[in-house]
């Protein structure tokens, strides 16, 4: 990955954060972004990405 893919996908996750956001507990953002990115990174589509997010800051906040 590249710096210029890499911004792109920062830049997608946080247009994708912010619905996760307002509904979840407090978070730090970057487990979510993290989760989004490595998911996109391997394939997954945005919705699937954003799914894959969502599991996983189910575990962090457990």
């Amino acid at each position: 990955m590249d710096v210029t893919e890499l911004a792109g996908l920062l830049h997608e996750a946080e247009e994708h954060h912010g619905a996760y956001e307002a509904v979840a507990p407090v978070h730090h953002w970057w487990d979510w972004y993290a989760a989004y990115i490595v998911a996109r990174d391997g394939g997954s589509a945005e919705d699937q990405a954003v799914a894959e997010a969502g599991r996983h800051m189910e575990a962090v906040l457990r």
